[in-house]
């Protein structure tokens, strides 16, 4: 076998120990058969790489036991204190139920629809303040008979727009991803809960109250909230811009005007049905109201009902278009209200009727006129706006005389 020497691997070589290379007796040459020096090499590596693993796992251990240590000490100190045991800093910490009833409400506010939880609040105290005829109407009756109005109305609000959300939550997932049922805070059983629960109360109260006018608003209402949502044959009409828009006209715009003024006039105050000029006029402006926002409600969903099917008016006609037909709608409302105001027997009635439309009038134009129709965020901004506006007219039309 060939030799291996320690100086050299590549010839035959003498290792010399000194300063000089000379082959002599007294120097004594070092040969190792060359696999049995790899074998000696490889296991010098083995025991070195074993004994640093060893080291670092002893390490290791001594790290592991000093926590430990600490953690019984803490835990030891706690227990004999009558403390509760502490996390270490990061660890997970349940919600309290305080941050989960606070986070339940939030999802049921925004389930209830706020913007038509307060319009139609609005709406039916200021109709009812159209049958108030003298001072002396404003009375513990009077405020009775709304609270039964309100209540039920409201219930029967919240049962209309759950049911609208729960058959729409594939479409509310792109166009309303903050909606409880479409980001999954709400499931399905609990919707269904709702909306049920408050249709039963809305019957209930309105059935209790003896008022035919409010039983009758709650019964429309309930069937055109249906027909416009649910899936089934010949309904959800609300695929039908047409037929979408004369349901909203017809509960915003003939209902809570028609029914809920007679609920006071005829069930509170026991007088006849008249239907009185400033009536007639909450009824036609509220027309022209109706319409818009049914419009309206459509242009910042437009990609949703593309996806999903819905021909509003806002997919069939483009959004700039339909944004200004709105405008223009309420500008000629504002313009009939201006009127209204001018041919008003009160002078008070006249002054603020006439000024108030004024000025909706032109802050409704200066603020269209600055809308970015390329933003969802402008467009949406707006429609709270003219939800805004819908609110203040409410209060002007007790005002109409």
């Amino acid at each position: 076998m060939e030799s291996l020497r320690l100086a050299s691997f590549s010839k035959p070589s003498s290792l010399t120990i000194g300063g000089s290379d000379r082959s002599s007796d007294r120097f004594k040459k070092v040969c190792f058969p060359r696999c049995g020096a790899w074998n000696i090499l490889n296991m010098s590596l083995d025991v070195r790489s074993q004994q640093h693993l060893l080291r670092h796992h002893i390490g290791r251990f001594e790290e592991r036991t000093t926590f430990y240590k600490r953690i019984d000490k803490k835990c030891l100190v706690n227990a004999a204190s009558g403390h509760p045991l502490e996390s270490e800093p990061g660890a997970y910490k349940p919600k309290s139920i305080g941050d989960s009833f606070k986070n339940a409400l939030d999802a049921f506010y925004r389930f209830s629809r706020p913007h038509t939880v307060i319009g139609t609040a609005l709406s039916i105290i200021s109709v009812s303040l159209l049958a108030v005829e003298k001072l002396s109407d404003i009375s513990p009756l009077f405020f009775t008979g709304v609270l039964e109005a309100v209540v039920a109305a409201l219930f029967m609000n919240i049962y209309i727009v759950g049911l609208n959300q729960l058959t729409d939550i594939d479409i509310d997932k792109v166009n309303k991803p903050y909606l409880p049922l479409a980001s999954g805070e709400f499931s399905i059983g609990t919707g269904l809960m709702i909306v049920t629960s408050f249709s039963i109360l809305s019957f209930w109260l309105g059935w209790i109250v003896g008022s035919w006018p409010l039983f009758w608003a709650l019964f429309i209402s309930f069937l055109l909230g249906t027909a416009y949502s649910i899936n089934l044959p010949l309904l959800r009409w609300k695929r039908f811009a047409v037929v979408a828009a004369m349901c909203i006209l017809v509960v915003r715009a003939v209902i809570v005007q028609l029914a809920f003024f007679l609920h006071m006039q005829t069930h509170v105050y026991k007088r006849p049905a008249v239907f009185s000029w400033p009536l007639i006029f909450a009824t036609a402006f509220m027309s022209f109201f109706s319409v818009v926002i049914a419009l309206f409600k459509d242009i910042p969903d437009i990609d949703g009902d593309k996806i999903y099917g819905i021909r509003s008016f806002s997919v069939r006609l483009g959004q700039s278009r339909v944004f200004w037909i709105c405008i223009v709608l309420l500008e000629i409302a504002y313009g009939v209200a201006l009127s209204v105001g001018v041919a008003a027997c009160c002078s008070w009635s006249k002054l603020i009727t006439v000024s108030g439309h004024a000025i909706l009038a032109t802050i409704l134009w200066n603020r269209a006129k600055t809308v970015d129709l390329k933003s969802k965020a402008a467009i949406t901004s707006f429609y709270m706006f003219i939800w805004k506006l819908f609110y203040v007219e409410y209060l002007l039309i007790p005002l109409v005389r």
